[in-house]
């Protein structure tokens, strides 16, 4: 599972021109699914994001999670996180799980979420919907996990 996690003072996702997830500050995760994850990979995953420390504490230091801030997590399906361009120029996604079992694992992801944090606090797009997502990245912070 490949997760890019963005620190954002806001952010939204649109499906045929509206609003389905809509997040103030909080970060932004951008979730592929590999062939190979499982239930136990979405779990370690989510544990990992609601505890990321990329917020900034009282010192300007990052050094607290969302836990900790309060913030929400607008959650979006993204199987080109799995795009490979090592031949020729058009991407690749044969690493990329099949869409049946990637929606498993991505819905296990967002249960994940909500147990940690609240159902009030995770927002998401639509699974294999076409979505235009805004977002303005604080700091700018992005940081890419993988498991």
């Amino acid at each position: 599972m490949r997760i890019l996690l963005q620190r954002v003072s806001r952010a939204s996702v649109r499906v045929n021109g509206e609003i389905v997830g809509e997040i103030a500050h909080g970060l932004t995760a951008f979730v592929g699914v590999h062939g190979s994850d499982t239930a136990e990979t979405a779990s370690w995953m989510a544990q990992k994001v609601v505890n990321c420390r990329i917020f900034e504490d009282e010192m300007g230091k990052m050094n607290r999670s969302l836990l900790e801030t309060g913030g929400s997590v607008l959650v979006i399906s993204q199987f080109t996180l799995y795009g490979e361009l090592v031949k020729g120029t058009r991407p690749s996604f044969m690493a990329a799980a099949a869409p049946e079992h990637a929606e498993a694992l991505y819905k296990s992801f967002l249960g994940e979420l909500i147990e940690k944090i609240g159902i009030a606090r995770v927002a998401a797009g639509v699974f294999r919907a076409t979505m235009q997502v805004e977002l303005v990245n604080e700091g700018p912070v992005t940081i890419l996990l993988e498991r």
